[in-house]
């Protein structure tokens, strides 16, 4: 059960090999053997999760089943849903029940998917191995003493762990393409405005995209015909035309043009994941694929200008956190002002708060024109380097991440070190365009993801992409051995 692809899950449901509730049933049995020691979920609530298969069992008895319908889906606890507590892994949000449903999680219960639970994350999703989070770090199924990546870690280690067929995730930086990689996943971070933000907790707000984790493309494209179109309720929402991103997965890609960054294999790429990447690019050769060389001159200035682009509006985002309306207050004050302070000191963690400092900092008056402004400025040379790369070539390959998962507290006093985690993945983000990773091979046992990036609007094309790789190779079928 527990190797099943969604596909195979719903064939099952309709062919009555088991039910929805039997399903789910399932999962939570996993999670009652397995969470305590990956820490994965966050939120957990039996009688609501079989409530929804019970009725995901009606659809289907009336001949209504839809792919993704009585399949138990985890929910990254950034995405609002009604009734249940949305913490995004802050002690700032512990006690807040959601009122509302998410974008996201209503086109779920519209289908008829079962929500299993809401994962583990980075406070308000700052970080790169989810050890920021107010409910403790996760764990990275492949080996327990590393880390799974961030902010998105708790979906990555859950689907990793077979605790659940696939999971929702969000991208800022990086943080469904790293814990792919780092967890031998396939993860997307769809085109900026294809998925809508409506209550789904804001990070950095030109930055944020929601998308799906799972283990094949396939499972992906699923996953995506449920979470993308159009939302008159997020004013950054695409306004296009829905697409089915299963037809055509399994289209030849003979001649395809791969354009290959001379700037993602330098110093800081660890020499066994580039051999790995490597042998990804020759199978890509077998297969038919042309290979040419693209520069992106401009990608060593991706992190420093995301650390003022993203603090900066999540300085903006998070003065809503203030005592006064919802979450956390502290319990001792003797005016406004000492609510106020003593409520954020309390209620963040420290790399929330510092990345509130940088915020604030850069939009201050008299640093604005010198920080905030010259990264916007930057931002736009970086996009204008993915346009001419795609001149050359359909598809940009590289690394997902520089390294395979690394220890527990390895990097976690050093955040210039943390942040390098995303070198590869943040220009993504700044460009607002589609991103992939996929597993690749494995290096000391640990799991080495590929990044396929696409130009705007070419998710379709990028799925297609891996899933040809995916029918040819098998490093997306293996699994942890303590959790098979």
């Amino acid at each position: 059960m527990i190797n099943l692809s969604l596909k195979e899950l719903s064939e099952g449901l309709k062919q009555k090999k088991f039910s929805s509730v039997e399903l789910t049933q399932f999962f939570l049995n996993r999670l009652d053997l397995h969470n305590s020691s990956i820490n994965a979920f966050i939120t957990i609530d039996k009688d609501k999760s079989l409530a929804m298969a019970k009725h995901s069992d009606e659809i289907i008895k009336e001949g209504n089943q839809d792919y993704l319908t009585g399949i138990p889906i985890a929910q990254k606890d950034i995405f609002c849903a009604e009734g249940w507590k949305t913490s995004c892994g802050s002690k700032m949000l512990d006690n807040f029940i959601a009122p509302y449903d998410s974008t996201v999680i209503s086109k779920f219960n519209a289908v008829g998917a079962v929500n299993l639970g809401k994962t583990n994350m980075d406070e308000f999703a700052m970080g790169s191995s989810n050890e920021t989070s107010f409910y403790g770090n996760v764990k990275n199924p492949w080996d327990i003493k590393t880390v799974p990546g961030g902010s998105s870690g708790g979906s990555a280690a859950a689907v990793a762990g077979r605790l659940v067929p696939a999971a929702t995730a969000t991208d800022t930086g990086g943080s469904i393409r790293q814990p792919a990689s780092l967890c031998g996943l396939t993860g997307l971070k769809p085109t900026y405005g294809l998925v809508s933000r409506y209550g789904m907790i804001a990070f950095a707000s030109s930055l944020d995209q929601a998308g799906p984790m799972c283990h094949t493309a396939e499972d992906c494209a699923a996953m995506m015909n449920v979470m993308s179109g159009h939302d008159p309720k997020d004013s950054t929402s695409i306004q296009r035309a829905k697409e089915n991103y299963l037809t055509g997965i399994s289209d030849p890609i003979k001649g395809l043009k791969i354009g290959v960054p001379k700037e993602f294999f330098s110093e800081g790429l660890d020499p066994e994941v580039e051999k790995i990447i490597e042998r990804g690019i020759n199978e890509y050769k077998k297969l038919g694929a042309e290979i040419v060389e693209i520069s992106l001159p401009n990608n060593h200035l991706s992190i420093p200008v995301y650390y003022v682009i993203a603090p900066a509006e999540a300085s903006s985002n998070l003065s809503r956190y203030d005592g006064v309306r919802y979450g956390y207050r502290t319990k001792e004050y003797d005016d406004l002002m000492e609510m106020y302070c003593k409520t954020r000191e309390e209620g963040f963690g420290e790399e929330v708060k510092r990345r509130i400092m940088i915020g604030t900092y850069v939009l201050s008056a008299g640093y604005y024109d010198a920080y905030y402004l010259k990264a916007q400025k930057i931002r736009r040379l970086i996009s204008e380097d993915f346009k001419k790369a795609f001149e050359n070539c359909d598809v940009i390959l590289g690394p997902s991440a520089p390294s395979v998962a690394f220890p527990i507290g390895e990097k976690k006093e050093d955040p210039l070190k943390m942040y390098m985690q995303d070198v590869y993945t943040i220009s993504t983000n700044l460009a607002g365009l589609p991103g992939l990773s996929m597993p690749a091979g494995l290096m000391n046992e640990l799991p080495v993801g590929i990044q396929l990036i696409g130009n705007y609007f070419s998710e379709a094309k990028l799925l297609n992409i891996a899933n040809i790789f995916q029918m040819n190779t098998d490093w997306h079928n293996l699994s942890p051995e303590e959790f098979k």
